[in-house]
Order: structure tokens, then C-alpha cells, then sequence
């Protein structure tokens, strides 16, 4: 038997070499092994006493020659590859041991030169691995250190069976495309079109107790071609119990609603919509502005909080009662940027309470968005608007007051974050009361008042998408609602706007749809 021990990761290498040594195979090693190898006590030949050249071009070319890949490649079940090898005098290889160049790590560094990232492109590990993989009833292909032993197992019992040698030529064929997909992302990274072609890249983080329900199967997974862990893939949990799918999910709604405000805000989410939001100086203020959006939905939610929490805010969260029942507030999760060392206290004596620290997402999760549906994907850019590019255009007789006009802001920016069709009412930097998921505007108009109930006078209405009818204005101004925010574009814009003159409401445009399926 002959094997190439040649990892970047050199982790059990020393290992699997003196276990093939010891049945007696011979191993050849790229340099930087076979010094590792050398080290260890243990006898490997250089790749260049196979192949009778030296490494080339500060070393882009070592395994780059029939030598190798004529061993690796040739099938043994057929004589005239057998007798061609003979013919050129080469020799079979029998395993490959091969991991990549950091090319991921390497550009993790904001400030990596191009010419420092593509010296970290590795070709010839990855022409190795897809020879081996390619050939795998003849050749074992071992990407992964953690396959050392159990291939070792297998060959000292006198064979390795075919599924496994199928398992670890799907391992190494997958690691490879794992690493062209994170090196094409990384060249496309400037590039804001859509690709023509694309692969997603994903690394199983841990497998969770079951899907949205017990029947279904589920694990979490990281972008393998991100330089770091970004949202809930980068969290710590410091307590609680093992996360679920939907307290991902939800979680991952509710973290991104606290964070898309620059002020100190709680965003707490029920079944992936925020039942409640608030921004405020006071993050205490802030948690139980977003409370009082609608308590009793907030029982069973999740809090996130783009701010540490306190051991202030942490008292508050523990005071809370559920308004009927008078029980203590159940919380599934608690997520935010760092907990003082009095919060953890506090918290952690809810037993089964998740408490998660994440790094704020700011633009995290690049430029574009997929979503899976029966027989493909959807891709599309994240639905980001800066700021100041949102410019509210009064187009009614009465201007909205300053407090109005912040307050349509806010409501603007928190109905982003609900389930279309999506209705927001909002005041003193606060959700009010929102209706989401329904067919028809104008039903979560009805939603969004009957939860705000007898706050919702003197709220600012947002809508995610343009109001068609005049019936969703009246509907609000006879709840109250003195100033609403849309995107306009209705053909019947000048009816809606004639209602909202009849009733003395304030009307803004901003051109911007934040449609949320």
C-alpha cells in the first residue's frame, strides 16, 4: 500500500502515519508533512522522489504530475490501466490524506491583500482529493482528521467497505465545493447582480431536538463560506435549555428588529412577529414600553435587546406578571450583546430560561437573502434603506407634528419586521398595537386596533405596502389614528388622500415597500 499524507491541518497526521507504517505501507509527504512527519521519528519519502521533480513556482506545483494522479486515478479492476502504469514505470496510490489552505481564515482579514487571499487558493489539494474521491472503491480519500482512525480500524481488520469509502468521497468531494463556493464568494463579494450561477455553502453547527414539529428531522447550520460566525450562528448561549428550530427562527426575528435601531431598543417576538418594540435612552423603559405592546402575547416570547443588559433591566424583566393570570412572565429567550454579571444572576435563576449572547448584527448576513421553495431557491438583496434615504413626503393638507413625524419614523422602520400584510401602529417610540399575516389590509387595521385598544388614539399608522382603498383610513381615523406612513403608488392614491383630508389625517409617503412573507 502507498499513501500521500499531505493536510494543511496537520491534527492526527503523526497518528495515522505510524498506524500505516505499521501495515507496512510506504508514505509520501508534501515539505511542510514530511518535516512533520520527521519530527515525530516517523519516515516519509518527499513527493518529489515520486514524481522526479522538484517543487515548482515557491511551490504551486508539487502533486501536479502522472505520478500522482496516474496512481490515484488508475482503476485496478481494469488490466490496461494496470499495464499502462507499468508501461511508464509509476505505482498505485492507495489513500489520500489531504485538508486545504486556510483560504477562508486568511480572508477573515478585512485588510487581506488579493494577492495574499489567492496565494491561499489551493489546487493542487483539492485535484487530489476529487482524483481519490473519483476513485474511491480503489482509493481512500481522508479530508477530515476525525476519519483517521476509523479508516485505520477498517484497514488493519484487512478492508474498508464500500459504503464507507462512499461516505468519505461525499465528505471529500463536499469539502471541496465548500471551499470553491467560499473562494467564488469572496471574488464576487463587490459585485451587487444577481449570479447567473450560485452555491450556497453550509456547516452543520449542532442538530436540534426536532423541526417546527416532533415528526421533522432539523439541525442548525453555519455559512461555511463566511470569514466568521455572524446572527444566532455566532450566539453563546449561557443558560437554559437546548435551542429549538422555531427559537431560532424567532430569535433570529427579534434580534433583527432591536437591531436595525441605532437607540437603545427591546424588540420581544411572538411566532416570528414583534408583538412588541420600543427604542428609548432608558433600556429599562425601553423593555417595558415594548411589554405593554401586547403582555399577554409576550408570555412565551422571545426579548431581544440591542444593549447590554443590566441588572436593572434584568429586575424588570423578572417583575413582570402576565396581566390575567398574575404569573411570572415566561420568557423562551433573552438575546443581547452582553449581560452584566447581576443580569446573569438574576436570569439564570429561571432554569430553563435560554439566555444568549450575540455580537450586534449590524450588516451582517452580506448583501442577499435565499429562500427555499419546492424545486429551487428565491435570491434577493436584503431589504436595507438607510436612514436618510427614507424622505417622508407630506402629501396631505395637514403636516404632521414633530412628535407625529418621529413617531411615523419609528413606525415606519418597526413594520419592516412584520409578517405582510403588515399594519403598525406606534406612539412615543413604542408599538402600539399591529396586525400581520392577513389577506387584506384592512383587517389588520382591525387587528392592529383592537390591540392597542385605548392607546391606540393619537397613533401613527404604518403600513408595509401601499393602502389601495380609502376603507383602511377610515377604519384607523375611527380608532384614533391622526397620521399614517406608506410607501404610495395606488392608483386610487388620490381617494386615499382625499379620505385622509375628510378625517384630518396626517398622510407621509417614502416610496419604499417592506413587504415580509
Amino acid at each position: 500500500m502507498r499513501a500521500i499524507i499531505a493536510p494543511y491541518d496537520k491534527t492526527g497526521a503523526v497518528e495515522l502515519a505510524r498506524g500505516l507504517l505499521k501495515l507496512g505501507a510506504e508514505i509520501f509527504a508534501t515539505g511542510g508533512s514530511q518535516r512533520h512527519l520527521a519530527e515525530a521519528g516517523l519516515e516519509a519519502r518527499g513527493i518529489s522522489e515520486l514524481t522526479g521533480f522538484p517543487e515548482m513556482l515557491d511551490g504551486r506545483v508539487k502533486t501536479l504530475h502522472p505520478a500522482v494522479h496516474g496512481g490515484i486515478l488508475a482503476r485496478r479492476d481494469r488490466p490496461e490501466h494496470l499495464a499502462e502504469l507499468e508501461q511508464h514505470g509509476l505505482g498505485l496510490i492507495d489513500l489520500v490524506a489531504v485538508n486545504l489552505y486556510p483560504f477562508v481564515e486568511t480572508v477573515a482579514d478585512v485588510n487581506v491583500r488579493l494577492e495574499d487571499a489567492l496565494e491561499q487558493i489551493d489546487i493542487g489539494g483539492p485535484t487530489m482529493l476529487r482524483a481519490a474521491a473519483k476513485n474511491f472503491p480503489h482509493v481512500l480519500p481522508l479530508v477530515d482528521p476525525a476519519d483517521y482512525a476509523p479508516a485505520l480500524e477498517a484497514l488493519q481488520a484487512g478492508e474498508v467497505p464500500l459504503d464507507q469509502r462512499r461516505r468519505l468521497a461525499a465528505k471529500a468531494f463536499q469539502h471541496v465545493a465548500l471551499y470553491d463556493t467560499a473562494i467564488a464568494g469572496y471574488l464576487r463579494a463587490d459585485d451587487a447582480q444577481l449570479p447567473e450561477e450560485i452555491t450556497v455553502g453550509l456547516r452543520r453547527l449542532s442538530e436540534l431536538r426536532y423541526g417546527e414539529n416532533p415528526h421533522q428531522q432539523a439541525a442548525f447550520y453555519a455559512d461555511a463560506g463566511s470569514p466568521t460566525l455572524v446572527g444566532l450562528a455566532a450566539a453563546e448561549q449561557l443558560h437554559g435549555k437546548q435551542l429549538s428550530y422555531v427559537n431560532i427562527l424567532d430569535a433570529d426575528a427579534a434580534y433583527g428588529a432591536a437591531c436595525d435601531f441605532d437607540a437603545p431598543a427591546v424588540a420581544i417576538v411572538k411566532h416570528a412577529n414583534p408583538c412588541g418594540l420600543a427604542a428609548h435612552d432608558d433600556i429599562v423603559e425601553a423593555f417595558q414600553r415594548a411589554l405593554a405592546g401586547d403582555p399577554i402575547s409576550a408570555f412565551g416570547g422571545i426579548v431581544a435587546v440591542n444593549r447590554p443588559v443590566t441588572g436593572g433591566l434584568a429586575k424588570a424583566i423578572r417583575a413582570s406578571k402576565h396581566p390575567t393570570s398574575g404569573q411570572r412572565l415566561f420568557l423562551e429567550i433573552i438575546i443581547a450583546p452582553e449581560f452584566d454579571g447581576e443580569a446573569l444572576a438574576l436570569l439564570q435563576k429561571s432554569r430553563d430560561l435560554r439566555i444568549l449572547r450575540a455580537p450586534l448584527l449590524g450588516q451582517a448576513g452580506g448583501p442577499f437573502e435565499l429562500r427555499q421553495v419546492v424545486g429551487g431557491m428565491l435570491m434577493q438583496t436584503r431589504d436595507r434603506v438607510a436612514d436618510d434615504d427614507v424622505k417622508l413626503q407630506v402629501v396631505t393638507k395637514r403636516t404632521p407634528s414633530d412628535e407625529e413625524l418621529a413617531d411615523l419614523r419609528f413606525a415606519s422602520k418597526a413594520v419592516k419586521h412584520v409578517k405582510s400584510n403588515a399594519i403598525v401602529l406606534a406612539k412615543d417610540g413604542a408599538i402600539t398595537g399591529m396586525g400581520a399575516g392577513q389577506p387584506n389590509r384592512v383587517t389588520s387595521v382591525h387587528l392592529a386596533l383592537r390591540a392597542a385598544g385605548e392607546r391606540a388614539p393619537g397613533s401613527a399608522l404604518a403600513s408595509d405596502a401601499l393602502i389601495p382603498f380609502p376603507d383602511s383610513i377610515e377604519v384607523a381615523a375611527e380608532g384614533g389614528v391622526r397620521a399614517v406612513v406608506q410607501p404610495g403608488g395606488s392608483v386610487r392614491d388620490d381617494e386615499v388622500i382625499a379620505a385622509c383630508d375628510r378625517l384630518g389625517v396626517a398622510m407621509v409617503v417614502t416610496g419604499y415597500r417592506h413587504f415580509k412573507h
